[in-house]
């Protein structure tokens, strides 16, 4: 029989790409007392995905074994420009964006952590009280050759594009925050990992005992392909109508739903293995995805409208109202989004917006199984199923003009 601690090592292992070390967890896990979990969070856009809740699915679990997460959102590093990944330096972030990117976030992440052990920190707590003198000590821990051993510093360097030298600092300050909070363990994406360990090592000279470091993989979009973005329109957002999030897990291929079930669900890993033989012994793949499909929407918006979610959805699929094969395109469209008549002539469904407002006042069109309205308007970001008449669908993956 497992130990509490090979149970709560075997819960947290499941869906990482890397723990540093684990000999270490395991050792701060027989400390008897609540570890501090710390993950940061630049608030850089008001919104988060499926792809930001891989990290916070395992943040729960951690409070579900009874350990506190530091929830930090890097309002300093916000405000200063972080590092971007891509070779390229990211523009600063105004105080009022900050403030309200901020609060967009507390209110969406406890649609998963628990409020009772989250503690939501800001950066700025703590660096805005340390003076040049004290900048200038922590910038004394590195190295210029150590900082360059960052992948997209180390890019940029050799094909001469510029790196600002606070952005050398950022890796310091993110580690910091880790000395700040005394914190036990850091997760972050496996982009993250510089950073996370530049933590371990400050720590150590600070005179703590080092965090242990989880890195865990970056989500696949509903492509199944690249990673989940707003830009690349193949993303779930956290905010999604429930109907939108069940019909976009629905369109999941069965091989890339295993992938979300294992990233995402908060299924004890013992009830996956026993989903995945159920499929093995001839259990329909579908059935299981309505279960994962469900499971999300409820923990967004709640069981009941899940539900309500599911029968309109078996109500459209399941009695053969839809083709087995649909076409899908990428529709490009500003911020605003574009209204139903334009979007349908852009993608050729009718020959005109005045044909296209004529069949939504007849009741032609419907948008997600539901007969639409002609002030429709689509968001950047949606995967929208349109039908026109009884025979003609497509499938619109919308996405933002320029993003």
């Amino acid at each position: 029989m497992k130990s509490a601690i090979d149970h709560a090592l075997s819960v947290i292992r499941a869906g990482t790409a890397d723990i540093v070390s684990e000999p270490e967890l395991r050792a701060k896990l027989a400390l008897g007392r609540p570890l501090r979990i710390k993950a940061g969070f630049d608030p850089t856009a008001p919104d988060l995905h499926l792809g930001h809740t891989v990290l916070l699915r395992k943040l729960r679990q951690f409070q579900d074994l009874g350990h506190t997460v530091l929830f930090l959102i890097g309002d300093f590093t916000g405000r200063i420009g972080d590092p971007t990944g891509k070779n390229a330096t990211r523009p600063p972030l105004s105080p009022e964006d900050v403030a309200r990117n901020a609060q967009s976030y507390e209110q969406q992440v406890f649609k998963i952590l628990d409020p009772s052990r989250t503690e939501v920190v800001f950066n700025s707590t703590w660096m805005d009280k340390l003076g040049a003198y004290d900048i200038v000590r922590l910038a004394s821990h590195y190295t210029v050759a150590r900082l360059l051993e960052r992948d997209d510093f180390a890019k940029r360097y050799v094909d001469h594009l510029p790196i600002a030298v606070h952005e050398f600092l950022y890796p310091l300050i993110q580690g910091y925050d880790s000395v700040a909070l005394a914190a036990d363990v850091e997760l972050g994406g496996t982009d993250q990992r510089f950073n996370l360990l530049v933590g371990r090592e400050l720590q150590r000279d600070y005179g703590q005992t080092p965090q242990v470091v989880i890195t865990l993989p970056i989500l696949e979009g509903t492509d199944g392909v690249q990673k989940m973005s707003k830009s690349l329109g193949n993303f779930i957002a956290v905010a999604d109508t429930p109907d939108s999030i069940f019909g976009k897990v629905m369109s999941l291929s069965d091989v890339l739903m295993w992938r979300y079930f294992e990233l995402l669900s908060l299924r004890p890993p013992a009830e996956l293995d026993e989903l995945r033989r159920s499929v093995d012994n001839g259990a329909n793949p579908r059935d299981v995805k309505l279960a994962l499909a469900h499971e999300l929407v409820a923990r967004f918006h709640g069981d009941a409208q899940a539900q309500i979610s599911q029968e309109r959805f078996l109500a459209v699929y399941s009695r053969k109202a839809l083709p087995e094969e649909i076409d899908e395109r990428i529709l490009v469209v500003p911020p605003e989004g574009l209204g139903l008549a334009q979007a349908l002539k852009a993608v050729g469904l009718v020959g005109s917006t005045s044909e296209g407002l004529r069949l939504t006042r007849q009741g032609g069109i419907k948008v997600d199984g539901q007969r639409a309205v002609e002030t429709f308007v689509f968001q950047p970001g949606c995967v929208s199923l349109v039908q026109v008449g009884k025979h003609r669908f497509l499938r619109l993956r919308i996405c933002e003009k320029g993003a």
